[in-house]
């Protein structure tokens, strides 16, 4: 099975840039989509031969995930259960025979922290969903994990320590969720894939330089780990501040 993530920073400024395009040459089983920036309504897209499952945020233009897939699931959830934290449209789950497929935004601690104690919430409530779903069968899980694990995933990690997404908090949050059985499907294939990156800032060329990050995921379950085949950061698409990440498994 193939499957997709991208953070498209707004799906209709990304359906300006190519996005059907990618879509319909990628011919994914699941293509999951994070900041969508959609209230319900807003936008027609039709997808022929795919489920399409939308979670918005009660914020108009803001946050918002979506999930494509070609094979109608089990059931659905949306959110992590938390009635505060659930109004942000962050998370889809989708429920197969043999595993669980999850798309997440994790939220941004923002400048200075500002947000961090939110951030660590979230983090919390996530890892005890997803460990929830774990006993049950193994999971899939993407999306823009707004955490760069290692110094090897960021471009510049000594000037960025401290910072969103490369703060010790966040960084040991997101250990604690491999610890409890997960893997990174990226580094279990290139441990030590230097220059790899999922989002670059719009500023001081930083794309153009390769000057960014890796925080978009596809982690599996411990036990389905053999079962990746490949594990692809798609930074020819562009269309975003992000780029795709692929992930096929035999799942």
């Amino acid at each position: 099975m193939k499957f997709i993530s991208w953070n498209v920073n707004g799906l209709r400024a990304c359906l300006g840039k190519g996005f059907q395009d990618f879509f319909d040459a990628a011919d994914a089983d699941f293509f999951c989509l994070q900041e969508t920036k959609l209230s319900e309504g807003q936008l027609s897209l039709p997808l022929p031969g795919y489920h399409a499952y939308w979670n918005y945020a009660q914020k108009k233009g803001y946050s918002g995930t979506a999930i494509f897939a070609k094979e109608e699931p089990l059931s659905v959830t949306y959110g992590v259960g938390v009635p505060e934290l659930d109004t942000e449209g962050r998370l889809i789950t989708l429920e197969y025979p043999g595993f669980y497929l999850v798309t997440c935004y994790t939220p941004n601690a923002q400048r200075e922290l500002a947000r961090i104690d939110h951030r660590m919430a979230w983090d919390e409530a996530f890892r005890g969903y997803l460990s929830g779903l774990d006993a049950k069968k193994p999971v899939v899980i993407c999306g823009d994990l707004n955490v760069a694990h290692k110094e090897i995933d960021l471009k510049n990690p000594a000037s960025n320590r401290g910072n969103a997404g490369f703060s010790d908090q966040e960084r040991e949050s997101f250990q604690k969720t491999l610890d409890c059985g997960f893997t990174d499907s990226f580094r279990h294939l290139y441990p030590d894939a230097a220059g790899a990156y999922s989002w670059w800032s719009y500023m001081f060329h930083a794309r153009e330089k390769n000057v960014g990050w890796r925080i978009d995921y596809f982690l599996v379950s411990n036990r389905a780990a053999p079962q990746i085949q490949e594990a692809a950061i798609r930074s020819d698409i562009f269309g975003s501040d992000h780029c795709p990440v692929e992930l096929v498994m035999d799942i």
